[in-house]
């Protein structure tokens, strides 16, 4: 069901905690022979679950609120009891959330589809008392009063990308309180998740001093962050994030400002005693130029350089993923493998022109977060054996086809304003870590052996899914848990004012990112199956061409809707995907449709 991380000691939590029903809520009244209500019914006399699996839990939640708000809370009861996993306190946590995220995008129409999917009659009695978008249609002479939910077998999903899980709202409650200011923010849970990454990301840029042991290596919190979307899907708010770190990046730049003063006062001085033939006068050196956020088209040695002098920290904060593409691919600009180095604090080697300097650039500490379309993503990464790929959280976020209230009134001032301030709050604690010392990190024995299972259980898993070019990603995807853990370990000091050498990660912190991290696995395995193959040849990771190519293989040549979608799911297709799929083999004439529901394969 709702359980995003499957562990005993969510079930204890569950028990544990308070039902999120004792709110006061308004009661909605909904016609007992409404559409819905029949079809529940129907439902309950089969003992039929069809809230199998998170992503139909998940659709059947956001229908059911779309359509009829508190109201369908009930009914989201009624259909979730036949799980096996049933939990009355995480049912209503998960319609808490789908209320809250108004906007996704899905109809009530997802409901019955999935009832008609599972074997129950949609066919209903018309009730005109109850103002629906479930496509009711009456006979055509007027006279009868049945009606037929419009769900053809071969119809196309509203929205044919896959519903991907998210995490925000079901952690909100676990995270430092600093966090939870910038969850508060979001207007729904995916809006959520990418501020929360967002924000991680760009703070992990100035956590120098803080670090930790992984795999026997020192290593420090500096996150590598890719938000994906289609244009105009939201992926801009993830600017807000950089008000959080602004302070920081103006406070260097004006002791830089500070430091190039005196350095062309110096120079003056210089230059004057040079004119008098005062030969004993050294030069002036010149100073360190010091900022926080690194801009993306620069050349690898300016990069490098800019590195280099804030003693090898900085954020890469960059809105189009074609800027750092087109910079990768000049033959100024090529720091992709310093980019692969940084990730890992290695060290890296650059020559300066100007002064025919050899610089190495020891234990660099650099964050990155980058947003672009995923052609964008094509562009930076050319397939899955590039080693940027299993370097980035990736998260794809899903476009959400509804019109928000651009006008609403903002109690709080602009979503600038109230980062603006996060930023303010972020930069006092900022300076009291700065010049606490080095605080070291580090997991209890049963977390870490919870740790070991949890990823050598999902690296067997994904490579009997996705092939070897995806292991990378698993096991970095282990390296970025930790720092995760090191990020809300620290930012904890804010809630609890306990400012130590050695902190030990808490539940809770080691929890909540288990939560994320198995969230950010299938986002991970999203973008991974739309890279082009790394070889030749179809595989389950090849692109969209390949893919489809496969599944027709696995199709005999005479099949209905249920085969091809249990060839679907064995090859880890989504059931929009693979009904697309479909209708373009039957344009193409690969396929031939001899009844609803029923095909053949022509064999062209």
């Amino acid at each position: 069901m709702g359980k995003k991380f499957d562990t005993a000691y969510w079930l204890q939590k569950s028990k544990e905690s308070q039902p999120a029903d004792k709110q006061e809520r308004k009661p909605v009244c909904v016609p007992a022979d409404s559409d819905i209500e029949t079809v529940t019914q129907r439902i309950e006399a089969a003992n039929v679950d069809i809230t199998d699996g998170y992503k139909n839990w998940l659709e059947i939640g956001f229908a059911l609120s779309s359509e009829m708000g508190e109201g369908g809370r009930d009914y989201f009861h009624r259909v979730s009891r036949f799980n096996a996993e049933y939990s009355e306190v995480e049912t209503n946590r998960q319609y808490d959330h789908c209320l809250k995220s108004s906007g996704s995008g899905i109809t009530i129409k997802s409901f019955f589809k999935r009832a008609k999917d599972c074997g129950i009659s949609i066919t209903t009695s018309s009730n005109p008392s109850v103002s629906s978008s479930s496509s009711r249609r009456g006979n055509e002479d007027g006279k009868g009063h049945l009606s037929t939910l419009r769900i053809e077998d071969n119809e196309e999903s509203e929205d044919d990308e896959e519903l991907l899980p998210a995490f925000s709202y079901s952690v909100a409650d676990r995270l430092p309180g600093f966090l939870k200011k910038i969850v508060d923010q979001s207007f729904s849970e995916q809006d959520a998740d990418i501020l929360l990454l967002g924000a991680m990301t760009c703070i992990s840029a100035c956590l120098s001093n803080v670090s930790g042991v992984y795999d026997k290596r020192t290593v420090y919190p500096n996150l590598f962050l890719f938000v994906t979307a289609r244009a105009s899907s939201g992926k801009g708010r993830l600017g807000l994030c950089r008000n959080l770190v602004d302070p920081v990046h103006q406070q260097l730049r004006q002791i830089n400002e500070a430091e190039r003063d005196e350095y062309k006062q110096r120079m003056q001085s210089y230059n004057v005693a040079n004119k008098k033939e005062k030969a004993n006068m050294e030069k002036p050196e010149e100073p360190p130029l010091r900022v926080l956020i690194i801009p993306a088209n620069a050349s690898a040695t300016a990069v490098y350089q800019v590195l280099n002098d804030n003693d090898g920290k900085g954020l890469m904060f960059e809105s189009e993923g074609d800027t750092l593409a087109n910079t990768l691919s000049s033959d100024y600009g090529n720091y992709s493998d310093g980019f692969r180095k940084a990730f890992h604090h290695e060290t890296i080697s650059y020559v300066r022109r100007k002064d025919r300097e050899y610089v190495e650039l020891r234990n660099p500490r650099l964050s990155v977060l980058l947003t672009g379309t995923p052609k964008q993503i094509l562009n930076l990464i050319s397939d899955a054996e590039n080693g940027l790929f299993s370097r980035f959280i990736f998260y794809y976020l899903r476009m959400q086809l509804v019109w928000k209230d651009v006008f609403a009134e903002c109690s709080d001032g602009t979503a600038d304003d109230v980062f603006q301030r996060l930023g303010k709050e972020f930069f006092d604690f900022y300076i009291l870590i700065r010049d606490s010392g080095n605080i070291h990190i580090r997991l209890t024995p049963e977390q870490g052996q919870a740790f070991n299972s949890f990823f050598d259980a999902v690296q067997r898993d994904y490579i009997g899914k996705y092939g070897d070019d995806i292991i990378a990603s698993v096991r970095r995807l282990g390296l970025t848990a930790f720092r995760i853990m090191m990020i809300l370990s620290v930012l904890r000091i804010m809630d609890d004012g306990e400012m130590t050498e050695n902190r030990i990660c808490t539940e809770d912190d080691f929890n909540v990112t288990m939560e994320i991290v198995k969230v950010l696995l299938e986002h991970t395995a999203k973008v991974f199956k739309e890279l082009p193959p790394s070889g030749t040849g179809p595989s389950l990771h090849n692109a969209r061409s390949a893919r489809q190519d496969l599944f027709y293989a696995r199709l005999a040549t005479d099949f209905c809707r249920q085969d091809y979608l249990e060839a679907a799911k064995s090859l880890d297709i989504s059931d929009a995907t693979a009904e697309r799929y479909i209708k373009k083999l039957c344009e193409t004439g690969l396929l031939e449709r001899m009844a609803p529901g029923k095909f053949h394969k022509t064999g062209k």
